[in-house]
């Protein structure tokens, strides 16, 4: 019968697992805590924004918006996870209990879980409706909140797994180096799963651009081509991509140090750039705010109504409102995005 450590400290499994923990605030951890603070600040203002602009104008009312602003809402919950951990790292490490230290992962994976099947939906929302050569599709609104809780559902569940059994408590010899109460079956059981995922929203994108440029090709041949239509997909395509291309950027590095880790490599030194990475994926919640008010002219403009309440009277930003074109039935809503 195997002997359970429930009542030990986080110490304890960090001396196990010979990952080193501060008794007093080094330069090096002042500097991590600062720039993460200063970032999680900034994640949580702009994803507030987006999240705000998608409800407050009907022209985002259409389900990739949603799905755009629940994304927004995971990077929020990423920053509020991040934030947590800059609060509750360095010397503080060694004070939490048990019970915090798995609130303190969860929140993290949670988070991660949430931009990842978020991300795949948007990846199959998007073929669905390119491949029909639409810019909405025709998912009704409760079919697209009933998305949303499933993404969150997974996300949780994946994220609390840990916490009620997936660990090493009971088994010290399979504790992880980078998280010292997580089993390594469960390190490679999750990057396997986020970089199967990454895999296959490449494959649906790839499949994407090839369908449009082909189909682009065919409508160029035919003076009938709706240009505008023409333009807002492809530029809806990209934009998304840009949104995928830089979450796999920023966190497919951490993945494959967490794989490496499950997998047990002696040789790499995985504690070494265990806090850049995580950084680096912490950042990405800030990348797709900037992508959304870059590539999108409304949501540019939209950003700043909310941002200049006293200038609502001022022509400068009070744009008066472009009715929605159609053409052939499809809406051509003024936005690149």
């Amino acid at each position: 019968m195997k002997h359970c450590f429930y009542n030990e400290t986080v110490g304890f499994f960090y001396n196990n697992s010979r990952k080193e923990l501060s008794a007093h605030w080094r330069p090096k951890d002042v500097l991590v805590v600062a720039l993460g603070l200063a970032v999680s600040a900034v994640v949580l203002l702009t994803n507030l924004l987006v999240i705000a602009a998608v409800a407050t104008n009907r022209r985002f009312h259409y389900p990739i918006y949603y799905l755009l602003a629940n994304l927004a809402a995971a990077d929020l919950f990423a920053g509020v996870a991040y934030m947590f951990l800059m609060f509750h790292t360095g010397p503080r490490t060694a004070q939490l209990s048990l019970k915090t230290w798995f609130i303190r992962q969860s929140l993290l994976d949670t988070s991660l879980t949430a931009s990842v099947v978020n991300l795949l939906a948007i990846a199959v929302e998007r073929h669905r409706t390119v491949l029909t050569m639409q810019l909405h599709s025709e998912m009704s609104a409760q079919r697209v909140v009933g998305l949303i809780f499933s993404i969150w559902a997974a996300a949780l569940l994946l994220g609390l797994i840990p916490s009620y059994g997936w660990h090493c408590l009971c088994s010290l010899e399979s504790c992880s180096r980078m998280a010292p109460l997580y089993s390594r079956s469960y390190l490679t059981f999750w990057a396997v799963s986020n970089l199967a995922v990454f895999l296959i929203m490449v494959l649906v994108y790839g499949h994407i651009f090839l369908y449009v440029r082909r189909r682009m090709a065919r409508m160029a041949r035919h003076t009938g081509a709706h240009p505008r239509h023409r333009d807002t997909v492809l530029a809806l395509v990209k934009t998304v991509t840009i949104v995928l291309g830089a979450f796999v950027v920023c966190w497919t590095p951490g993945q494959v140090v967490l794989l490496l880790d499950g997998l047990g490599c002696q040789s790499c030194d995985v504690l070494a750039v265990e806090k850049y990475v995580l950084l680096l994926a912490e950042i990405n919640s800030l990348i797709n705010a900037i992508v959304y008010s870059w590539r999108d002219n409304e949501m540019r403009s939209t950003f700043r109504r909310l941002l200049c309440f006293p200038c609502l009277r001022n022509s400068k930003y009070a744009a008066p409102e472009r009715g929605l074109g159609s053409h052939n039935g499809h809406f051509t809503v003024d936005s690149s995005i």
